[in-house]
């Protein structure tokens, strides 16, 4: 790619939407796209062939676009994703099935328990008037 900043050379690899850091390994780089994980990004870098030890910034423009097409080609990532996981919670929740019912409520949709914990869904504590004795 071009570099951004003539003066600067600074290059900047934009993958998925994502501006990828330049300074990392390549199957590293790749997992800041949402929807690529350790494995994809293993497969991906095997798929265009290479190497385990380069870096973003020593790719060249063809490489890039390998890696484009790559992921455009064989995984759904950020926009899609997102949109298709939003899609099947609206699916639940309209179904009106035990985890829609739990996503519509905010609590926890797998199992764990709420008389303690789980404040990461429920939000901070409300206290309750005349609780304390």
């Amino acid at each position: 790619m071009r570099p951004v900043c003539a003066y600067l050379e600074i290059f900047v690899a934009r993958i998925a939407g994502v501006n990828i850091p330049t300074n990392k390994r390549v199957e590293i780089a790749l997992q800041y796209i949402h929807g690529i994980g350790p494995a994809a990004a293993k497969d991906i870098v095997g798929k265009v062939g290479i190497e385990a030890s380069r870096r973003v910034n020593q790719l060249t423009d063809a490489e890039v676009l390998q890696i484009r097409e790559t992921i455009d080609k064989d995984h759904t990532v950020e926009g899609d994703l997102r949109r298709e996981t939003s899609m099947n919670i609206k699916r639940l929740m309209d179904l009106a099935c035990y985890r829609g019912l739990r996503h519509r409520k905010g609590l926890p949709v797998r199992g764990q328990r709420t008389h303690t914990n789980a404040r990461t869904r429920k939000g901070p504590a409300k206290p309750i008037a005349g609780k304390k004795k």
